[in-house]
């Protein structure tokens, strides 16, 4: 899944909200709030009513898991492809998960019954974010079966390139103790980790920034799942939805 241009002020640099047809379009531009997000700002937590939808531009938003005693783990990305905070239009109001901006960005939002709306008139909308709630459920999936059964050094090369796909260039500004809470484990591992990608020439990473410089080697380095999660985004939210009778 490759970044198109992306424009943090425009909308449309958005995935979903660009394959609106014109007459949804008009009547949803008039509903969104432009919202800038910075970094570590918390969205929605576990288990509270939350008040919007986000549609991230250029803004990269982590879906956390949060244990008892403070522990966490990464169970989704979202970013210019999708949307944070299906379970308002899936009818479930609250998740378990927290909603955490992992990389500052741009980003518009809608409010709950805007939402709502616009998925009771069973139109594109409707099909586009259902589609798209397909395609995040696979990748928490799979981010699970990659936690269980996979390297550490497979995983990290997992999140990078996830990561990758929904930025406009080669550099995450993010911190290994915030990778580390993002992937679930010590951050001793991820050190070790990130220093023998380094040291293969795939990585770059100095003062809180990582920069991929061999993408094709790191696609090589992680395990199945992430192209198991980038080819069902691909299939389902590329192909053709079904107008609105």
């Amino acid at each position: 899944m490759s970044a198109p241009p992306l424009d943090a002020l425009s909308p449309r640099s958005n995935r979903l909200l660009a394959a609106l047809p014109p007459d949804e379009w008009t009547r949803w531009f008039g509903q969104l709030e432009s919202v800038p997000l910075q970094l570590g700002q918390v969205l929605y937590e576990s288990g509270r009513p939350q008040s919007h939808v986000y549609f991230p531009t250029t803004a990269i938003v982590s879906l956390l898991y949060v244990l008892e005693d403070g522990g966490s783990a990464e169970i989704a990305v979202v970013g210019f492809e999708g949307v944070v905070g299906v379970s308002l239009f899936m009818g479930g109001e609250t998740t378990p998960s927290r909603a955490v901006v992992q990389s500052a960005g741009g980003c518009f939002r809608l409010s709950a019954a805007a939402i709502k709306g616009e998925f009771n008139r069973y139109g594109v909308g409707m099909h586009l974010l259902l589609r798209y709630t397909q395609a995040l459920l696979t990748q928490m999936s799979q981010t699970a079966v990659c936690n269980r059964h996979h390297l550490l050094e497979q995983q990290l090369c997992r999140w990078l390139l996830l990561s990758l796909d929904r930025i406009d260039g080669d550099e995450l500004v993010i911190t290994q103790e915030l990778i580390a809470n993002m992937l679930g484990v010590r951050r001793e591992g991820v050190t070790e980790a990130a220093l023998k990608l380094q040291k293969l020439g795939l990585i770059e990473y100095s003062r809180g920034r990582i920069t991929v410089v061999d993408r094709p080697g790191l696609e090589q380095r992680s395990c199945e799942c992430y192209g198991v999660v980038k080819e069902e985004y691909e299939r389902l939210l590329n192909r053709p939805v079904p107008l609105a009778r």
